[in-house]
């Protein structure tokens, strides 16, 4: 560990300096959710990455847990940013009907999202789509939400950012023994 601080108070790195972020499961803890992605923003270059992987919003032992204060779920990229961009490999995040944010005073566009369902709701039992249906009809479906972003600050087409949706970007080790697991169970 190189830097100890709250992220909310800043984050001692000059301005454009990062180009991959990693917050594995800090996110939900911090105070002010807007504030600690400004600071890294600032601390990120253009077209840097972030992955965030967050408990999901829609599961009975994150609802119920004090301590988190953000949420994070499919709709949450619609919130980072004024330009949204759907990547066509990613799960869809669903548009925002009936009260749209305004733009936040930063640009997190999507690259990717992945859900992580609880047993027994996983790939190895159901189809892509039934997983759908399952976790807009019923809590406790998903357990985690993985997302990895690109840190916007000048111009960029949808090109180059299909482009960069389709690259292999580091995530958590937390994320191995899942992926391990879930492996075996479906073997």
């Amino acid at each position: 560990m190189d830097i100890v601080c709250d992220i909310c108070e800043g984050i001692p790195l000059p301005d454009n300096t990062a180009e991959f972020v990693m917050a594995s499961r800090v996110m939900p803890y911090v105070n002010d959710l807007f504030a600690a992605l400004s600071e890294i923003h600032r601390i990120s270059t253009h077209k840097a990455v972030i992955c965030i992987l967050s408990p999901y919003a829609h599961s009975f032992p994150h609802i119920s847990n004090p301590m988190f204060k953000q949420k994070f779920d499919e709709y949450t990229p619609r919130y980072l940013t004024g330009s949204f961009f759907q990547p066509s490999l990613s799960p869809i995040s669903p548009e925002i009907p009936d009260y749209p944010a305004p733009a936040p005073p930063f640009d997190f566009r999507l690259l990717r999202m992945e859900l992580f369902y609880q047993y027994p709701f996983d790939d190895s039992l159901y189809e892509t789509e039934e997983l759908e249906v399952l976790k807009t009809l019923q809590s406790n479906v998903v357990h985690e939400i993985m997302y990895h972003f690109a840190v916007i600050k000048q111009e960029i087409s949808r090109e180059e950012l299909e482009a960069m949706s389709r690259k292999v970007y580091p995530e958590p080790r937390a994320l191995f023994q899942r992926r391990l697991r879930s492996q075996n169970r479906q073997n």
